[in-house]
């Protein structure tokens, strides 16, 4: 049985009623304020942090939680009841792993299950190629950053260039050990310091899953200190 720790100062029983959170196989406790769900994430070590965008000092909830090694693998996503809003970058940044929109469409259930737990992940520095096309208007342009860590739902890269929450990124990296070639997209969902961000892989070509998951799982459990995506 998975453990959700719902974080709001209403209620979510009836906007999410017909998703994962709300059945059998998830265990559910639910608080009120930011200061509760930083003491019961350390406490309890929930597989999801739930978080309604709106709830006092969010961005400080996710902060903490992500700052602490205890709980910094905590998957934490945060549900919007309104349109998208400045704050949602703001705990993007913080390291929310997704947001949510209201109301529940059919494809919550899907990121949800691949969400009540972050995947195993290994720190490892190799170099990838990458395209985007720019929003100047001068086309697709390449350019080569440092994968810091890998999962097999994504890499956190560093990079001089600047980039955005959302751009889409066609990938090509080599796998170590094996030199296997693992290509496809991806898109910006973190930035997670300077010059450092999250790419969530959308698109990986012919067995790239595969690959990757192969050589994440030959690894060691990371160490604490590993980054998140």
């Amino acid at each position: 049985m998975s453990f959700a720790l719902i974080c709001t100062e209403g209620a979510f029983d009836v906007d999410l009623a017909d998703t994962l959170l709300w059945r059998g196989e998830v265990e559910r406790h639910v608080v009120h304020s930011a200061e509760e769900g930083v003491a019961a994430a350390r406490a309890w070590r929930p597989d999801m942090v739930v978080i309604d965008r709106d709830l006092a000092q969010a961005a400080r909830l996710i902060t903490e939680i992500r700052r602490d090694p205890k709980t910094r693998r905590i998957s934490l996503i945060v549900v919007a009841r309104a349109d998208f809003g400045p704050v949602e970058i703001e705990l993007l940044e913080a390291g929310a792993n997704a947001i949510l929109r209201l109301p529940a469409s059919a494809e919550w259930d899907d990121r949800l299950a691949r969400l009540i737990a972050v995947p195993g992940r290994r720190e490892v520095r190799l170099p990838v190629h990458f395209e985007l096309e720019t929003q100047t208007g001068s086309g697709v342009q390449a350019a080569v950053a440092t994968v810091l860590n890998l999962s097999v739902n994504g890499i956190l890269i560093e990079t001089d260039r600047e980039l955005r929450l959302g751009d889409d990124l066609d990938l090509r990296f080599n796998l170590p050990e094996s030199g296997a070639t693992v290509s496809g997209c991806g898109h910006i969902v973190r930035h997670a310091g300077r010059h450092r961000y999250g790419v969530e892989f959308y698109g990986l070509e012919a067995d790239g899953p595969e690959l990757v998951r192969n050589y994440v799982d030959r690894l060691e459990t990371p160490s604490a200190s590993s980054s998140q995506l």
